[in-house]
């Protein structure tokens, strides 16, 4: 019990650092898989986005901490994916000053590591199989740290676009 609240923790509180459009879902309050969705989501930094994001998948996840995880992180993936696809629209602006252009790059190959790191870590939760003790320590410290650095990489892309030379907000 007590590793399925720290695997919850590690990956809420970076599965949603990419914003996107949510669209609304209408799900029963008494849903007892919506239940532990919301239960789960209240100890991330975006609880709202977090219910929305995940409560479309009630039926797949149920009251199953791993596939809640896993569900997170193919969502956080696939949203990693568009935003990098984003950017990737971004350099084709034409107009932009140089620093502007180093900026957009930068965030690219932020993005670009984002989603190799988030599928590293959906690839080593499939293959941890019913790995317990230090094996499942392993598993789940090769998915902290890639999930950190994937929160890393988007707060350096988010970084290149503040301050003044970019008229962004100073950091």
């Amino acid at each position: 019990m007590a590793r399925d609240a720290l695997t919850l923790s590690l990956i809420f509180v970076s599965v949603f650092f990419i914003p996107t459009k949510i669209e609304s879902t209408t799900v029963a309050a008494t849903n007892p898989a919506t239940n532990f969705i919301k239960a789960s989501c209240r100890a991330t930094t975006y609880p709202v986005v977090c219910v929305q994001s995940l409560s479309v998948y009630a039926p797949t996840i149920q009251r199953s901490p791993r596939q809640l995880v896993q569900t997170a992180l193919s969502v956080s993936l696939e949203r990693a994916q568009s935003t990098q696809t984003f950017v990737v629209r971004l350099t084709k602006f034409r107009g932009l000053k140089p620093k502007e252009r180093a900026a957009i790059k930068d965030c690219l190959e932020e993005m670009s590591d984002n989603v190799d790191r988030l599928s590293k870590s959906i690839k080593e939760l499939k293959s941890m199989g019913q790995a317990r003790g230090k094996e499942f320590i392993w598993h789940m410290s090769n998915v902290e740290t890639w999930v950190s650095a994937a929160l890393t990489d988007d707060s350096t892309c988010i970084d290149g676009f503040s301050g003044r030379a970019l008229n962004g907000v100073p950091a």
